[in-house]
């Protein structure tokens, strides 16, 4: 692959198009390969905001949420962040475009590709053989690499730890797939069972993502040699490094800034005006310390604000063949972090001994 075709997918264009949602862009998303790959590049950019709106779901109730700046890997001074947040953002990008291609390819949208039938034939276990159509991930993970990984173009010390964060996210799509089955035998006895490899749906390889996020291994490099930049000396450093880091674990170098202050050159909102929880069926205990977390231990206040929820009700069904309903009004408590009022008792922020999210 020749690394001078470079191709800039405006992201933002491509699912105005296609996704028509321009709610968040990749900007200047960077891709490579030469002209035969471009048919994969709608794949691709799917696959980012795919990622991407994973990353949203899982730090929905973090105090960092993954903004629309998470993809632009570069601080106000023109290096890039190697934090565990974007240590994420690697993996799940890259997990999100190497999915997507599966799964594409399975569904027949390349002429490049198709089942992976490579084990078909051989016996799986006791009672069952390799069959059918799995999934094919090889074909997945071989395009990804092609586009995703071209954006690190260096071997210092950053370029190496996106590198091994993006081939974690693979990974995760490869170790969450699951085997299903056809049975075969007289009489539906299921005697012989047919199976092949399938996707997971994509959450599970989000969850997965997320809890290797909670338990990201921070990489203890000396200083002087990391400013050595793309040197013998930095990249010994790092491959001395390396060495004791599992190739499932998520790696970071810097600790996480202050998340819940604004920053605008580093492209952090703060979580004031943020939306918490405190109430509701089926929370998880994360979700129900969502205030505390976003607003107390933040210096804010929780403020309660109720809002009317139109929505349709008593729908009843008329022959023939409309469905009529009644338009019902709710009103619904939301509760939003706000500045304390300048009067109140100044209370000190309780700050997280955990890393600060």
């Amino acid at each position: 692959m020749k690394r001078s075709t470079l191709l800039i997918l405006s992201i933002t264009g491509v699912y105005s198009a296609v996704l028509h949602s321009a709610a968040w862009s990749v900007n200047n998303f960077l891709m490579t390969g030469p002209k035969a790959y471009l048919t994969f590049s709608s794949s691709v950019a799917a696959g980012a905001h795919s990622g991407m709106e994973e990353c949203k779901f899982q730090f929905g109730w973090e105090r960092w949420n993954c903004p629309e700046s998470a993809l632009q890997l570069s601080t106000h001074n023109r290096l890039r962040s190697a934090t565990r947040e974007t240590s994420f953002v690697h993996a799940i990008s890259s997990a999100g475009v190497m999915y997507t291609l599966t799964r594409n390819c399975s569904l027949g949208d390349f002429d490049s590709c198709g089942c992976d039938d490579s084990r078909n034939g051989r016996v799986g276990g006791r009672g069952w053989v390799w069959g059918g159509c799995s999934d094919n991930v090889e074909f997945g993970e071989k395009v990804s690499k092609l586009f995703v990984d071209a954006l690190e173009t260096g071997h210092d010390t950053r370029a190496l730890i996106n590198l091994h964060n993006n081939e974690v996210g693979r990974l995760a799509v490869k170790d969450t797939m699951k085997r299903a089955c056809k049975c075969h035998g007289v009489s539906g006895s299921c005697s012989i069972q047919t199976c092949w490899l399938q996707l997971a749906e994509f959450r599970e390889v989000g969850n997965l993502l997320k809890l290797k996020y909670d338990q990201a291994q921070k990489l203890e490099m000396d200083k002087r040699r990391l400013r050595a930049g793309n040197s013998a000396e930095s990249r010994g450093a790092t491959a001395e490094t390396f060495h004791h880091i599992h190739a499932t674990e998520l790696v970071f170098l810097e600790d996480s800034p202050d998340y819940c202050t604004r920053n605008a050159s580093l492209g952090h909102q703060g979580t004031e005006g943020r939306e918490c929880l405190q109430s509701g069926r089926n929370l998880s205990q994360w979700e129900k310390r969502s205030c505390r977390r976003l607003c107390t231990e933040c210096g804010l206040r929780v403020e309660e604000r109720r809002t009317e929820v139109v929505s349709s009700c008593n729908c009843k069904f008329h022959w023939c063949c409309t469905v009529r309903c009644e338009q019902c009004r709710t009103m619904v408590a939301k509760h939003f972090c706000t500045r304390r009022d300048p009067a109140a008792p100044n209370h000190s922020r309780q700050r997280s001994r955990a890393h600060r999210r």
